[in-house]
């Protein structure tokens, strides 16, 4: 009887995983586009010295 728990238990443990891999993307993040560079460039000079 623990066997037959343990491979119940380990094949929803893999199920979960897969359906967790190939299921749609739940990312709530904020659409921003792009961010505009509203700095001073940095000297070119400097750069390797």
């Amino acid at each position: 009887m623990k066997v037959f728990t343990w491979m119940q238990s380990t094949v929803q443990d893999l199920w979960d995983g897969v359906s967790r891999l190939f299921k749609p993307t739940d990312d709530d993040y904020p659409k921003t586009g792009v961010q505009p560079f509203s700095g001073e460039p940095g000297d070119d000079s400097q750069k390797y010295s």
